[in-house]
């Protein structure tokens, strides 16, 4: 019943997808706009550490509910610990009414045809079924796009569908994330590429069989109109990708039917050495504002 519950949710829920997944590679980074400083760690376990107390006093703000957060993504550690005494998906789902999500890929391949896949992930079919085990609703697994190369387009959205149906197969929904860069000038041709590799693919499923997207904020305002409305689409969500929490919302708020799922843009001015009053007032503008963006279609 709660995996129904909560694809209702994910379907229809009024809100946005926190993204709470920063991986290995991005950890020092976001911990530094947390206000943490080099000498704050000295080795990995102490790196998550710290990145987990962060997304855990998000998890427990007052701020941060179903009402307005509907799904959140995690980093592996993350599902694996625990927030507020509950392991971290059940606290989600059970304290906040939040659906949880787990981040699976594993990294990047080195640039071929304007692309970069994702690579070969080890341990797949046990992560998966860790997952269900664990309450996880669905995953999300990113792969970038650096130019509007047809080739590697196809290439790149081939390889997405084919581990969504992996994942498919496991029960679990997938979030699949080509993310196209927003720096490169020909973004707006990536992203129709993008959307006819999509239809393409989506095309061939058999009635009934859903996928999620998560999309860069496109240059065109409803770039991705036939997407939000196609009936294979449970929902989808948009990636900040560099943009600031205000563009990021202001673009947002142009492509009706899309909610946002962002990570930098969401933790913009909380800071560890905030007191508890003043974090909690900071989360509460932030949830406030992409809230907003992500319903004003």
């Amino acid at each position: 019943m709660s995996r129904q519950k909560q694809a209702e949710q994910m379907r229809g829920g009024k809100g946005f997808i926190a993204a709470l997944d920063q991986s290995g590679g991005s950890t020092p980074k976001a911990l530094k706009l947390y206000g943490h400083k080099d000498g704050d760690w000295s080795d990995d376990a102490g790196m998550y550490g710290l990145i987990h107390a962060m997304r855990a006093r998000i998890a427990t703000s007052p701020a941060f509910d179903g009402k307005r957060v509907v799904g959140a993504i995690l980093f592996e550690k993350t599902m694996d610990a625990e927030i507020g005494g509950k392991p971290a998906a059940a606290y989600l789902w059970e304290k906040r009414g939040v659906v949880p999500f787990l981040k699976i890929d594993k990294g990047l391949e080195e640039e071929k045809d304007g692309v970069k896949l994702m690579k070969p992930i080890g341990g797949l079919d046990d992560l998966l079924k860790r997952a269900v085990a664990k309450g996880i609703f669905g995953t999300k697994e990113r792969s970038v796009i650096d130019a509007a190369d047809r080739k590697g387009i196809a290439a790149i959205v081939a390889q997405q569908f084919e581990l969504g149906d992996k994942v498919l197969a496991h029960g679990l929904m997938p979030i699949l994330e080509p993310e196209v860069t927003i720096s490169i000038p020909d973004k707006a041709e990536a992203e129709e590429m993008l959307k006819e590799e999509i239809l393409k693919h989506l095309d061939r499923f058999p009635a009934g069989k859903e996928v999620m997207l998560k999309l860069t904020l496109p240059t065109k305002p409803n770039a991705y109109k036939a997407l939000v409305d196609h009936p294979k689409v449970m929902r989808v969500v948009a990636l900040s990708g560099g943009y600031t929490r205000d563009e990021a919302n202001r673009i947002l708020a142009l492509n009706k039917g899309v909610i946002a799922s962002f990570s930098r843009a969401l933790t913009e001015g909380l800071s560890v050495g905030q007191s508890d009053a003043a974090f909690n007032k900071a989360l509460d503008g932030a949830i406030g504002s992409i809230y907003e963006a992500s319903v004003a279609g």
